[in-house]
């Protein structure tokens, strides 16, 4: 049954919110980021072949796809150690704002990889969260090391990003995503199997278990697959609005959540709203732009 645009733009929200979580999630848990993120692929893979077995989809891809989506799981992987590094080294705030940065990453580098013309608006939006970034290390300088995570994180996601555009022209993204899991569970596997990693600090308390179930499965299965089916019926213009307010659950969540400990400095909330604002403006301007030109170029009747 095809659902209504109120009813697509809640599960939206929703889905975003639940994005947002997880760096809840992340702060609660006990383990290192690593042996988290090693847990969350491998509970996000298979609730994932569940979901396919359920609904009795043909998985199967070429050698060359499934090579190209096995090596991009590992800049997944990386980019989920690093992003919950920054919470566990900073807080869920700076570490979600960090993450906003994406958009600085992907102005750069996605014209530089597909050939294109960089754009003056998106080199505009660019200064500012570089502006926003650089407001957020002058004010929270106890916080550099997950900073530096964060941003770092940013572009793992950026590059990722880029390499799924081209894929999803091609195939659902919940198959790109099955074998991205898969292979950002191998690489790191293979990471933990060289330190030594597979070791008593992977016991898990109880909590831990029961925080890792929920960010396994609605957290990044469930979400993913209601976030990618609503996003077929709406705008990619709305969509991104409300993707934009991903940063925006997650600090509100987590000052609800952890209360003194997740407040900052002025200078943060001043380079988070640059940071913020920038990029819920920009497809705002953006739109309004190619509106222009094409009434610039649409022939009298």
């Amino acid at each position: 049954m095809k659902l209504n645009l109120k009813s697509n733009l809640l599960i939206l929200h929703l889905t975003v919110i639940v994005w947002g979580f997880t760096g809840i999630l992340g702060a609660l848990i006990t383990i290192n980021e690593t042996h988290l993120v090693w847990y969350r692929v491998l509970i996000a893979f298979v609730s994932l072949f569940i979901y396919f077995k359920w609904t009795k989809k043909d998985i199967k891809i070429s050698r060359n796809v499934f090579l190209k989506l096995f090596f991009t799981g590992a800049i997944v992987g990386l980019h989920w150690i690093l992003f919950f590094g920054a919470i566990k080294n900073s807080t869920v705030s700076v570490a979600m704002v960090c993450l906003s940065s994406l958009t600085l990453f992907t102005a750069i580098l996605e014209p530089i990889l597909n050939k294109t013309k960089i754009s003056k608006l998106e080199v505009i939006v660019g200064v500012l969260i570089i502006f926003g970034i650089y407001l957020i290390f002058k004010f929270e300088t106890q916080y550099k090391v997950g900073i530096i995570m964060g941003l770092s994180s940013a572009l793992c996601a950026s590059l990722f990003s880029i390499i799924n555009a081209k894929q999803a022209k091609n195939r659902p993204a919940t198959i790109i995503s099955f074998y991205e899991l898969l292979g950002a569970f191998f690489w790191i596997s293979i990471y933990l199997f060289i330190i030594g990693g597979f070791n008593s600090s992977m016991k898990l308390i109880p909590l831990d278990l029961i925080y890792l179930l929920i960010l396994g499965t609605i957290c990044t299965s469930v979400a993913y697959v209601a976030g990618v089916s609503v996003m077929k019926e709406l705008s990619a213009f709305r969509v991104a609005l409300i993707t934009n307010l991903e940063p925006v659950y997650a600090i509100v969540l987590a000052l609800i959540i952890f209360g003194k400990v997740e407040k900052m400095t002025n200078g943060f909330y001043l380079g988070a709203a640059v940071i913020l604002g920038a990029i819920f403006l920009f497809p705002v301007v953006k739109k309004k732009i190619e509106n222009r030109k094409i009434t610039k170029i649409t022939p009298l009747v």
